[in-house]
């Protein structure tokens, strides 16, 4: 596991470029570290509950994924690799949605834990990222999240 012994938003930024391959850039206005959404990288945020179980059965099949966690919003965000168009059908999404799971959209940006951050555990790695090339497909994490959301059969 990663100890991140920097205590500036810049010195993180730079860890996150450095280290990780993350084209992480600071926000000027929030001073908040940004990862853009788009051609290289992909999110999936859902509630923490559903977060660990996804997490514990990428672990089972020894996938191992970068998750923010949110604590005050108990949300999990995990970093995936970028979507395939034909990843998100209306049927996913629709599914996704009633998990209260939300697919980062292309051109969006999201906001990796600043020290900050981690100081007053507003956001917070539960997994820190180990390299950009060991990002899970978000295809991946989808199919767990959906596996894990899906309504069990109930005896009549």
């Amino acid at each position: 596991m990663t100890t991140f012994l920097d205590s500036t938003l810049e010195v993180r930024c730079v860890q996150y470029q450095r280290e990780f391959h993350l084209p992480a850039s600071i926000d000027p206005t929030s001073r908040h570290i940004l990862l853009h959404i788009g051609t290289h990288y992909g999110a999936i945020t859902m509630p923490a509950e559903l977060g660990e179980q996804v997490q514990q059965k990428l672990a089972q099949a020894q996938i191992a994924a970068p998750v923010v966690n949110h604590p005050r919003a108990r949300r999990w965000t995990f970093l995936t690799g970028p979507a395939r168009p034909d990843s998100l059908t209306a049927a996913v999404s629709a599914q996704l949605f009633r998990l209260y799971a939300t697919v980062a959209c292309a051109g969006s940006q999201i906001v990796l834990p600043s020290p900050d951050d981690e100081r007053t555990g507003y956001r917070v790695w539960v997994q820190p990222p180990e390299s950009a090339t060991t990002l899970p497909p978000l295809t991946v994490v989808i199919e767990a999240t959906r596996a894990l959301g899906a309504p069990k059969n109930r005896a009549l």
